[in-house]
């Protein structure tokens, strides 16, 4: 594929500047593996070291400053641009709509229109899967599962029984969609019995979760994430959560049982809760955050126990002179010493 500055401008609906009416786009890069006819971009701080990079053409914000003779398309959001680059120069595959006569899909289940199911795929009875979905191999499908349209199941992908997936949900590789959750009683004799858990998964429309990422069905009703919520590989939710619209959750975030999310939440990587506390809107926590108690709306938090960011950043600053500290005190109590012997 070959695109123009002015067509690539188009595209994104930003202006250019220091047209090059011969250059040829062919592909989209990184700013260090970009060449002379690749199109990458920048956002602060390595807007400054755009003039090192090699690609042909470089995608910034009408705020950021001139490149030397460089064409340069201007749009609101580089990171966003870049994203449409990569869908316009790397389309993804094509799969084939067809179910293979190598899986497994019950009587009872109903497909829709322009679906895959691909080989060593199991539907069980009851499943409802919507109208252009891709279900790669190796995938189970619950009994009564409803699936909305348009959803992608990658390879070695679980969906236990009656849970509900919206619009364009992803599922990425060994992810495993309402597991038990973690329910057991505590026996004198300690051992512990396990408590049925017997309700579902709901995900929201537009819900992604990454490989090798759990979210537990809820012990009753339903474990719930909203529309919009992204969740990375490695992260755990436990049973009778519910999520908001809108959160990103980093790798390694575990999300104790019963726990209410609100809106617009980032959880950065390995950050934590405890059980059966309510979080607001609009709220970060640093990576490592140990989340132990209720927190309220647009809050950015850090440290375990979790506390406002600035705070955290004056602790740890103290922590640092804490070495200096010991050895002062040492040199008093020596100089103590020296004045009672006198």
């Amino acid at each position: 594929m070959e695109k123009t500055v002015q067509e690539l401008a188009q595209y994104l609906q930003g202006t250019y500047e220091n047209d090059n009416p011969e250059l040829k786009i062919t592909g989209v890069k990184g700013l260090v593996e970009a060449g002379p006819q690749d199109i990458s971009f920048a956002v602060p701080p390595y807007v400054e070291h755009c003039h090192k990079s090699r690609a042909g053409v470089m995608v910034l914000s009408p705020q950021d400053p001139p490149l030397d003779g460089r064409p340069v398309i201007r749009v609101e959001n580089p990171r966003g641009a870049f994203a449409l680059l990569l869908e316009l120069f790397r389309p993804q595959e094509e799969v084939e709509r067809v179910v293979s006569q190598y899986a497994f899909v019950h009587p009872t289940a109903k497909v829709g229109a322009n679906v895959a199911i691909q080989a060593f795929s199991y539907i069980e009875a009851g499943a409802v899967i919507g109208d252009g979905c891709v279900i790669y191999p190796h995938v189970y499908v619950g009994k009564r599962v409803k699936m909305g349209e348009n959803c992608t199941l990658y390879p070695n992908v679980t969906v236990r029984e009656d849970c509900i997936l919206g619009n364009r949900v992803i599922l990425q590789s060994g992810a495993v969609i309402g597991g038990d959750g973690f329910g057991y009683v505590n026996q004198k004799d300690g051992t512990h019995t396990k408590v049925l858990q017997t309700g579902n998964v709901i995900l929201g429309d537009d819900v992604e979760v990454g490989s090798n990422s759990c979210i537990d069905r809820a012990t009753v009703n339903s474990t719930i994430v909203g529309s919009g919520t992204k969740i990375d590989n490695l992260v755990q939710l436990g049973h009778n959560d519910v999520v908001g619209k809108n959160c990103l959750m980093c790798a390694h975030v575990g999300i104790s049982g019963s726990v209410t999310i609100g809106d617009n939440n980032t959880f950065a990587g390995q950050a934590a809760t405890t059980g059966h506390i309510t979080i607001g809107s609009n709220n970060l926590f640093a990576g490592r955050s140990g989340v132990i108690g209720n927190v309220g709306d647009n809050n950015k938090m850090a440290g375990f126990p979790a506390q406002p960011y600035k705070e955290w950043l004056k602790t740890e600053a103290s922590l640092r002179k804490v070495g200096d500290l010991l050895k002062k005190v040492k040199e008093l109590e020596k100089e103590i010493k020296k004045l009672q012997q006198q």
